[in-house]
């Protein structure tokens, strides 16, 4: 009883999360998880010495990286996982820092960025510029309390969405031309295989971080009137 009163917002946010998942109010945030998951195939070639050609996504939570050297593992096993530690540690900055309009800034600036350089296709280019012009927007005229609510549905729809997304693309359809079936081509294994791995580790990744950041009290306080 004592947990729910202290995390009681977190808790409908998930919940929320959950039940809207299969309507189209939720398709947004999962097309910017997609971009997350595409940003991190992009970060892990830049940080193991290669470049980035392209990035896409898509209406339908497709998209993908095209990327020129850098490491094939690590760049081919950044995309899931990649994408739940960066929703994660959103939502470890919306709940234990004060930095939430900074980090809502520098994510549409990102946005914006890879739109400039690395975006080709109208869909993708009109998401993600949006995208990063209304968070930007959020960043300068909204306060405290909105951007950090922001960040935190974003990080718990990553959470949501990601162990989902490993599990229907690599187990419950292992046929289907995955990052892991793309690994297992290169370096062995089944794609249930990697799929199966990465599933453990996303949920071991979740329980670690929410039992690190949630702390006493994850609830953002309502204004009192004087």
């Amino acid at each position: 009883m004592i947990y729910l009163k202290s995390h009681w917002q977190v808790l409908a946010l998930l919940t929320l999360v959950f039940a809207l998942w299969q309507t189209p109010v939720v398709v947004p945030l999962k097309i910017l998880i997609v971009f997350l998951h595409e940003l991190s195939h992009a970060t892990a070639a830049w940080l193991t010495g290669g470049s980035v050609e392209q990035i896409s996504i898509s209406s339908d939570q497709g998209g993908f990286a095209v990327t020129r050297g850098g490491s094939r593992f690590a760049i081919l096993s950044a995309g899931y996982l990649g994408s739940l530690l960066m929703g994660m540690g959103l939502l470890m900055i919306a709940l234990r820092s004060q930095a939430d309009r900074a980090v809502t800034a520098l994510l549409g600036a990102v946005m914006l960025l890879v739109t400039a350089f690395y975006i080709r296709d109208a869909f993708a280019a009109a998401f993600c510029a949006g995208a990063g012009v209304l968070l930007l927007a959020m960043a300068r005229f909204l306060g405290h309390g909105a951007n950090d609510m922001t960040l935190r549905v974003i990080g718990l729809s990553s959470l949501v969405y990601v162990p989902y997304d490993i599990f229907d693309d690599t187990i419950a359809r292992s046929s289907l031309r995955s990052d892991a079936y793309m690994l297992a081509e290169e370096f062995g294994g089944t794609a249930m295989l990697w799929g199966g791995l990465w599933l453990v580790l996303s949920g071991a990744i979740i329980f670690w971080c929410l039992r690190s950041i949630l702390g006493k009290s994850s609830n953002l306080p309502f204004p009192h009137r004087a």
